[in-house]
């Protein structure tokens, strides 16, 4: 029955051997008139960083800083979204709050005690994300008061997270230099550095 199929060769898997990841190219450089798809993480050609509600918030900031990233959205076993948390959330002053309040140790803290939940998640449609373009991204984010902005593809009654916008990203897209995570000085920054 295998008579027609030659067997393949295997070889020694060499040293420092890396291993292919689903990339999303995006321009380096964009404009505020450009699609605003052109800035979304595509969470269909880029693997999303996932945590486990359960996993410690040291566990989560190892790997945003291992990622790259700032936000990873949080799942359960079944791998539906049920939060999201960000390197705000970790660095800033709702830990301290939650150690102090629940007379925990720092690194007792777990994702789901500093997380967003899913219920308190406001989400953008992807149906309205190709429509717009990156200033409205811009002036979303701004007007939100948000680092980040998940964006969901609806299905019937089901809903997909397939994006996420990230204001360093955009900024970085589009050629202003951010000196600080603080949001407020961000959007003033793109909007300083886009009128020259």
């Amino acid at each position: 029955m295998l008579r027609d199929y030659a067997p393949l060769k295997f070889f020694r898997l060499p040293a420092a051997t890396g291993y292919a990841q689903p990339s999303q190219v995006v321009p380096d450089r964009v404009t505020l008139d450009d699609p605003a798809t052109n800035v979304m993480t595509d969470l269909r050609s880029v693997t999303a960083v996932i945590i486990l509600s359960g996993d410690t918030a040291d566990e989560a900031h190892r790997r945003m800083i291992q990622r790259g990233v700032r936000l990873l959205l949080v799942v359960d076993q079944d791998r539906l979204v049920v939060g999201l948390i960000t390197a705000t959330d970790i660095l800033g002053e709702k830990p301290m709050q939650v150690v102090t309040q629940r007379a925990i140790r720092r690194e007792d803290l777990l994702v789901r005690d500093i997380m967003t939940p899913q219920s308190d998640l406001e989400v953008l449609d992807i149906a309205d994300v190709r429509a717009a373009k990156v200033g409205h991204i811009v002036a979303t984010l701004k007007r939100s008061g948000r680092q980040h902005a998940v964006v969901v593809q609806r299905e019937s009654a089901r809903c997909t997270v397939c994006g996420l916008f990230s204001a360093t990203q955009i900024a970085r897209q589009l050629g202003v230099a951010i000196a600080t995570s603080e949001l407020a000085r961000t959007f003033a920054e793109i909007e300083a550095q886009l009128a020259r």
